[in-house]
């Protein structure tokens, strides 16, 4: 790949994967808005020499724009400039003389050093559609970051970011004498709900948006608070009825050990804790965010839920803590130790995550006494404390509303909106958020009953079932008819 600059090396994934706010008691850990799941080493060294590999093809240019600090201020300092990184791609493209249509990623929480290895909904599809490829990078994640640290994080907002995307877009329309190219814009994730939210707030820059695996109903009460853990629970309990029991029992048996003597020390030689266990919560936290993570990237061939069942069931009857080991070692690995705190320092990209959930995009969820896990509501009280104590504010849960919608959607999107794809995996916990049904003719909702989280969105693999291929075929004929209606509309109206 051609760069102004020298990259650095990624070998983590897309996008963040958990949300690590360290909750009190009180409060649960759930699995983040990443695209994938956590690499192994192994993985992430495979992923690495792909990309490495890709490089050499000098198709991906990477750029630097100057960008405005603050969209939405007329202060002096506003202007203040930073440099976004941004990667482009012309090998497909139809060119400005044809109005050959470009194909946009929003990056979503974290760098997007290879997105076009992982991202394959763009680079596959652009010989069909001729297009330009365009991945661009979020505000205050990878090389984007204003002032050199997250910590000035003020302007780190969705609205400030998919200005960003606008301002972006029509600089590469300029650059290209792309004027009359019409943009697609594809998101997963938190990124799927920027390229939703994008098209509302900016239908003259983009003329349709694939939103995959977006919770964008999971705000402010719209999406039950439940919802999440009730499909972690659904995907077990289908696999194996077994399973689920088991896991259900589980954290009554790891109270009755903890109460014991030298409890906390006992269970933590039983599960190989790299640490002494402080509290029961931490092991219990730390077995809740496994069971979410498979879940919600329960992706073909694999199945990760399947690996922590089959190991579950497999092990011993009897011993229910020596079956939840067993399906942790199955889905961790063979390991001396596991380690419960997860003693990694956090990355810039986390601490700005950290942020972005503290301050605006406060999703409610928790366990009720109708999933596998004990209840734990969501409690905004003890929510509040947490951010108010990490970052001095004060979260704003009734924003995104407010200011994108969500109550009474259909009403709101049915005569207002259009070309917007909502793609959900049924078996991806943050479905419960997502938009399920069609709202009108030409704001569609794909479900997949097998689906996972931004599965349609990723790179194809000869092993995909054959309704993930159909999936994606219809995504694609979609977005033919919104082009094809686009340059319809083009020639009679110019």
């Amino acid at each position: 790949m051609k760069t102004l600059s020298q990259p650095t090396l990624l070998i983590l994934s897309l996008s963040l994967l958990f949300l690590t706010l360290h909750f009190p008691p009180t409060q649960a850990k759930f699995a983040g808005l990443g695209i994938h799941r956590p690499n192994s080493p192994k993985q992430a060294r495979q992923l690495a020499a792909s990309a490495a590999h890709d490089d050499e093809s000098g198709d991906f240019v990477t750029f630097y724009y100057n960008q405005t600090l603050d969209h939405f201020n007329y202060k002096p300092e506003s202007y203040t400039t930073f440099r976004q990184r941004y990667i482009v791609n012309v090998k497909h493209w139809g060119g400005a003389d044809t109005n050959a249509p470009i194909l946009v990623y929003f990056g979503p929480e974290d760098r997007i050093d290879y997105a076009w290895t992982d991202i394959g909904f763009l680079t596959e599809n652009a010989p069909h559609f001729k297009a330009l490829l365009l991945y661009i990078e979020h505000r205050y994640y990878g090389e984007s970051v204003p002032f050199g640290s997250w910590e000035k994080a003020s302007y780190l907002n969705s609205a400030q970011a998919i200005a960003d995307y606008a301002a972006i877009i029509l600089h590469v329309k300029q650059t290209y004498s792309a004027k009359n190219s019409p943009v697609i814009v594809v998101g997963g994730s938190y990124g799927g709900m920027l390229a939703s939210w994008f098209r509302l707030k900016y239908p003259h820059v983009a003329i349709g948006a694939l939103a995959s695996s977006a919770p964008i109903l999971y705000f402010d009460g719209v999406a039950p608070g439940d919802g999440y853990y009730s499909v972690v629970t659904k995907d077990f309990k289908e696999d194996s009825k077994s399973c689920y029991e088991t896991i259900r029992r589980s954290w009554v048996e790891i109270e009755r050990v903890a109460s014991k003597p030298d409890g906390l020390s006992l269970l933590g030689k039983k599960f190989k804790t790299c640490r002494p266990l402080r509290r029961t919560f931490d092991l219990k936290d730390y077995l809740d965010s496994m069971y979410a993570e498979a879940a919600q990237y329960n992706e073909p061939p694999e199945y990760p839920v399947s690996i922590v069942c089959r190991a579950i069931d497999g092990a011993p009857d009897g011993d229910v803590l020596g079956q939840i080991l067993a399906g942790v070692v199955a889905y961790k690995g063979d390991s001396s130790c596991y380690d419960v705190y997860d003693s990694s320092p956090p990355t810039a990209s986390d601490s700005a995550w950290k942020w972005q959930t503290c301050s605006e995009l406060v999703f409610r969820i928790g366990h009720d006494s109708d999933t596998m896990f004990p209840p734990e509501p969501f409690n905004i009280n003890s929510f509040t404390k947490n951010c108010e104590s990490r970052f001095g504010i004060l979260p704003q849960p009734h924003w995104v509303t407010t200011f994108y919608g969500g109550h009474d959607l259909k009403l709101a999107l049915r005569r207002f909106a259009s070309n917007i794809i909502f793609s959900n995996g049924m078996r991806d916990p943050y479905s419960s958020g997502g938009v399920l049904k069609d709202i009108s003719d030409s704001i569609i909702a794909l479900s997949t009953v097998n689906g996972s989280h931004s599965l349609d969105i990723l790179t194809s693999r000869p092993s995909d079932p054959d309704w993930l291929i159909k999936q994606r075929k219809t995504e694609l004929e979609i977005i033919g008819r919104w082009l094809s209606k686009y340059y319809t509309d083009l020639v009679q109206l110019k």
